[in-house]
């Protein structure tokens, strides 16, 4: 038996827990504490953090698990949208959805890099593969970074508040667009009434793609530092748009109860 009430405490937990933990690892951010024996340590600690960052994604994601079959048999408009969600059409939209989404964030926002003109091994001495954790120093949320090299023209930086991010706005993209795609069932059984909901969740299920592409064909020497650098802005508009993918999918679900009436 499903309980709405311990998967929303889930969720909650774990977000909560998220912040503690970047608040927790920005205390070890302070250049000057790094003697050589705390080295090793911060390093331990970063593998940790990913650990721990980790947990905290599969709580929330079991608490909306939960929170959703609790849901469908509820009159409310999250039960109507954990309804509208509960069907195959539905849910094959939204896994198409949330892994291509995934994908394209990770391109946008430069976790993955892709330097055409720069050799990775003779401008920055790594071995292909190899992954190299980078524990110190930055501003919250943006260390530990984790840096992996695949090819010497292809590679991976993954940044803690980006991650976090990709693995929110893809979750609220693909649920505004399976709720979309209901919408817009809706609107054609009710003769066209709707429509201006369906296309509405459209547009906001992609806050991405009104940003620059040019983290992702830099082609300069500055590799993936420069990457690093504009994910700056691009996390900054994607933060900015969440709430808007908040608020999508209700005006979405009010469509769809006029389409019925």
């Amino acid at each position: 038996m499903y309980s709405a009430r311990r998967g929303r405490m889930l969720v909650i937990t774990g977000i909560i827990l998220i912040a503690v933990l970047f608040v927790w690892y920005y205390r070890y951010q302070d250049p000057e504490s790094l003697t050589p024996q705390a080295i090793s340590a911060i390093h331990w600690l970063a593998q940790m953090f990913y650990v721990l960052l980790v947990a905290c994604f599969g709580m929330i994601s079991w608490g909306l698990y939960m929170y959703h079959r609790a849901n469908i048999s509820g009159n409310g408009l999250l039960s109507v949208i954990s309804t509208h969600i509960d069907n195959k059409k539905s849910q094959t939209v939204f896994v198409i959805v949330i892994v291509t989404y995934g994908v394209f964030f990770s391109l946008v926002s430069g976790t993955l890099v892709y330097q055409p003109t720069v050799n990775f091994v003779e401008h920055y001495g790594v071995q292909i593969p190899s992954i190299l954790v980078s524990p110190c120093c930055g501003d919250m949320g943006y260390m530990p970074t984790i840096l992996v090299y695949i090819t010497e023209h292809v590679g991976l930086q993954i940044i803690p508040l980006n991650l976090v991010l990709q693995a929110t706005v893809s979750y609220l993209v693909a649920l505004n667009v399976a709720l979309a795609v209901s919408a817009y069932t809706a609107s054609r059984k009710a003769k066209g009434a709707g429509m201006v909901g369906a296309v509405t969740g459209l547009f906001v299920a992609c806050p991405t793609c009104v940003g620059t592409l040019s983290s992702v064909f830099i082609g300069t020497a500055s590799g993936i530092a420069l990457s690093a650098t504009l994910s700056y802005l691009q996390t900054a508009f994607i933060a900015i748009s969440i709430p808007v993918l908040l608020i999508t999918p209700f005006v979405l679900v009010r469509q769809i109860r006029r389409c019925r009436i």
